[in-house]
């Protein structure tokens, strides 16, 4: 009975995942003599989350060479997508009239397709069999891409006072670099002067994937509860849930295409549909409309269902 609980949870880790993030956030908002614990929950959470993404991303990096990081040819196509779909609602929020509904649901698919990748994605893109390598490098190339348009494009849809474009730029670059260089650097250190150290981590070449499933329950927690407190209606939430699908699955879908074309269909796909929510949450909530978060919010269910089915399928084959 045991091994057959152990090989359901190995088998439908994100799942489980999603489903121990939902328990956990009903279980501490729903009894009261849990109240005095949150605000400690909270703290632990803010230095939980970090942590887990900084080790994961380093047991990943520590599998990829320094020489295999040059950019490729889909790298290209898929920047010039994310750029241009962002551009694209840009112009229609800019130059049409829209009610608020409409509005909200454009922004929140505008900050899903600006999005950049997921640091995370190396993990999920190991796990299917793809290259982290040029996951990796496109990773890097779509945080410096959203760095420079989202200050940009905007404060032009959504003004706010004192919002200039270097501080901005600083701003995000800082809350997504210290978590996708300094763990990069620690694992090119290890590859470089301590091999035997190495090689000890490169057998636990699954626990990246079992740390970020910690980390999807939390993300996942925090997502409920961003639903739970939202003073929207039910048919705004289901809009926006909408927008956030159709940008995650378009996403994956022109992302396997295009990286199939140059043999690497499985990297284009996590690097394309797999986003940095967290980031995107932030993004919305600073410089668009604060509902317009929930279509990020509702991006890391969507992304982490076709996740578990990519997987699925891999251990059918």
């Amino acid at each position: 009975m045991t091994d057959r609980i152990v090989q359901f949870v190995k088998d439908w880790t994100l799942p489980v995942a999603m489903a121990v993030g939902a328990v956990v956030y009903f279980l501490f908002a729903g009894i009261p003599l849990l109240a005095p614990v949150r605000p400690y929950l909270h703290r632990l959470v803010g230095v939980l989350t970090p942590a887990l993404i900084f080790t994961m991303l380093f047991l990943t990096f520590c599998k990829v060479a320094l020489h295999d990081l040059r950019p490729r040819r889909w790298h290209l196509w898929l920047i010039l997508l994310q750029t241009g779909f962002c551009l694209g609602i840009a112009l229609l929020l800019l130059y049409l009239p829209l009610a608020f509904r409409e509005k909200v649901v454009a922004e929140a698919a505008m900050v899903c397709f600006i999005c950049p990748t997921a640091t995370a994605a190396a993990v999920i893109t190991g796990k299917l069999g793809g290259n982290a390598s040029t996951l990796t490098t496109y990773t890097i190339l779509s945080n410096l891409v959203a760095a420079i348009v989202v200050p940009v494009l905007f404060p032009l849809v959504e003004p706010h006072e004192g919002v200039t474009f270097l501080p901005a730029c600083w701003t995000i670059l800082s809350k997504v670099f210290p978590l996708l260089i300094c763990p990069f650097l620690a694992a090119m250190a290890v590859r470089r002067y301590f091999p035997r150290l190495l090689a000890k981590l490169l057998r636990w070449h699954d626990l990246a994937f079992y740390l970020w499933s910690v980390a999807l329950a939390i993300v996942v927690a925090q997502t409920i509860h961003s639903i739970v407190h939202s003073r929207a209606d039910i048919s705004t939430l289901f809009s926006i849930g909408g927008a956030g699908l159709f940008a995650c699955c378009l996403q994956f879908f022109l992302g396997k295409q295009i990286g199939g074309r140059y043999h690497d269909r499985i990297s284009g796909g996590q690097a394309f549909g797999q986003k940095n929510t967290i980031l995107a949450i932030w993004m919305a909530y600073t410089y668009l409309l604060p509902l317009s978060s929930l279509g990020p919010g509702s991006y890391v269910l969507w992304q982490n269902v076709i996740n578990s089915w990519q997987l699925w399928k891999k251990r059918r084959k």
